[in-house]
């Protein structure tokens, strides 16, 4: 009779759900686990430097193919904890992370244990589901349901605790539960009423608005957006972290609204009579809870996967909970032999006018570099040499923020933040899963200075795993987005804000990897180029002017403005 251990039962529970990546750091706790990858061929182990950028890279891999990434920290205790930050991230994203932990033998619970912390109290604030595995015989049917959780609407992380007597323990293969693969779809569509109701609402507006987040991106339902604004001929804006949902090209392409955003998208938002939001919430990054941020006259139509998340911060007109793609494609039913009036096609016009002037001044103002090198002068250089292929992940912090709405993202998807939690240390190693995901695109990761110091040992993990991402590092050698804050709201008292680093282009090297280093804006381009050529890991360490930072916060620092 052929018995399985435990940790044997998990990776055939793994290769059920088609999981053919792994990240993870290896630890004692899960050794059963990573024995039994040993011998699993079809599944890619990419071990990693620190749970917590795994974590990360699990999260850029799900983003990149729409499939649940799985991370294994090996360890217990300290292993564990280090996947908080990475999992609040996903969390914040609604990214479908699985974690899978070692975790105490059941017999040590509550005995002071060496490494001991109640790992299902810490998660379960931060996770969809946090589980901890009771008996091995279940472990096929608890690794189903993480990937049911994870995946199903609305996604997230998922975490499960196992037990280190239970990966141990053998039992014969017929006694573990069976589970099928799960495979989570979403037709919901609303009722026909209440799409037909805001069909009404979009035929007889007369400057309306589509504004679009991650329920279409993650869902790639680009396709059916497309066709309903071209039947529209409305505009379309998008949510913070998401100006990859529609084509950059497209000439109904808005760009991202609200106090990330850029002025023209975010005018309509103010302007537009009707307002179509689809798989948005209409949250923080998109309107800072600042009614004025959206027309309060508006007639709002939102669509979410989640009900509490519909109305949730704005009133709206009408709510429809549902796939985004589903519900574009009833409303293209609806409105099927509708033509956009005259007034319509006067809003339209004035938009498309305004975004190329928008666009032009881009160019203009940033056409010829000046040293030190200017924010505006790379994203531009990034335009005009990166491949339409291009994935790019970004952190949070001053350069980055700056960065969202500037450049090209000519696929979906293509723009990977970590926005909704604002998180720096995060782009890198995303980026790396990203690239495992989509190993023909190019993957470009833009960092501050200070967040590459957080996660360079990563390029270990790059060079060994032969992962040819180019991460370009603004290095301005300042924590920037806090440094503007002393700067424009505390009398330039600055403390903490100033970053010493290596030589980032020397310190890729000595990994291992391609190194480049830019100080005059005449070589960006080719440099820039060079990197995304090289076919190597590669980092670009570009001085940007210290002096380029941005206050995006101001309305936390209103009591102090004139102080």
């Amino acid at each position: 009779m052929n018995e399985l251990t435990g940790g044997q039962a998990v990776v055939k529970a793994l290769q059920t759900q088609r999981s053919d990546v792994v990240f993870g750091l290896i630890g004692s706790a899960g050794m059963e686990i990573f024995d039994a990858l040993y011998d699993a061929p079809d599944i890619r182990f990419i071990g990693v430097r620190d749970e917590r950028t795994g974590v990360h890279m699990a999260d850029g891999y799900a983003r990149a193919t729409g499939k649940a990434g799985v991370f294994l920290a090996g360890q217990n205790g300290p292993g564990a904890t280090n996947l908080v930050t990475g999992l609040a991230q996903a969390h914040a994203a609604y990214s479908p992370v699985i974690a899978l932990a070692g975790s105490l033998s059941t017999g040590h619970v509550y005995r002071d244990a060496f490494q001991e912390v109640d790992q299902q109290s810490l998660f379960k604030p931060i996770t969809k589901k946090t589980i901890t595995l009771t008996q091995t015989a279940r472990i096929p049917e608890m690794i189903g349901e993480c990937f049911r959780a994870a995946l199903s609407p609305r996604q997230g992380p998922v975490l499960l605790n196992l037990p280190r007597d239970l990966l141990a323990e053998s039992l014969p293969e017929e006694n573990y539960a069976e589970a099928g693969a799960a495979y989570i779809t979403d037709s919901s569509t609303g009722s026909p009423q209440t799409i037909a109701a805001a069909a009404d609402l979009l035929r007889n507006a007369q400057r309306p608005l589509i504004i679009i987040g991650g329920g279409v991106k993650n869902g790639r339902h680009q396709a059916e957006v497309i066709r309903l604004a071209e039947l529209l001929n409305v505009p379309v804006a998008m949510s913070p972290g998401h100006g990859d949902a529609f084509p950059y090209s497209h000439p109904l392409y808005a760009g991202q609204v609200g106090p990330r955003g850029n002025a023209v998208a975010s005018d309509l938002a103010k302007q537009a009579d009707v307002i179509l939001a689809l798989g948005t919430r209409l949250g923080f990054n998109t309107t800072f809870y600042l009614r004025g941020s959206l027309n309060p006259a508006a007639k709002i139509i939102q669509t979410d996967t989640e009900a509490t998340a519909i109305g949730r911060f704005c009133p709206i007109a009408i709510g429809i909970q549902g796939n985004a793609g589903c519900i574009s494609e009833g409303l293209i039913s609806e409105l099927v032999d509708h033509k956009a009036g005259a007034e319509t096609h006067r809003w339209t016009e004035a938009f498309a006018e305004r975004r190329e002037a928008l666009l032009k001044i881009r160019d203009e103002e940033n056409a010829t570099g000046t040293d030190p090198i200017q924010p505006g002068f790379l994203f531009k250089t990034l335009r005009d040499v990166a491949p339409d292929d291009a994935i790019y992940t970004m952190d949070a912090g001053t350069l980055c923020l700056q960065a969202t709405d500037q450049l090209r993202y000519m696929q979906t998807p293509s723009l990977f933040t970590p926005l909704d939690f604002g998180l720096v240390g995060f782009s890198y190693a995303c980026g790396l899963g990203a690239k495992i995901g989509q190993p023909d695109r190019t993957v470009i990761s833009l960092m501050g200075d200070g967040g590459f110091g957080m996660a360079c040992s990563e390029l270990g993990t790059a060079v060994e795993n032969g992962i040819n991402t180019v991460c370009i590092v603004m290095n301005n050698g300042c924590w920037g987005a806090e440094k503007a804050y002393q700067r424009d709201f505390f009398g330039r008292r600055y403390i903490g804000a100033d970053v010493t680093n290596p030589p980032f282009d020397k310190l890729a090297e000595l990994w291992g990897a391609k190194g480049f280093k830019v100080t005059h804006a005449a070589e960006l381009a080719e440099v820039v180029t060079a990197a995304i050529e090289c076919g190597r890991p590669a980092v670009v360490d570009v001085r940007v002017d210290p002096a380029a930072l941005f206050s995006f916060r101001k309305d936390s620092f209103k009591n102090r403005a004139g102080k």
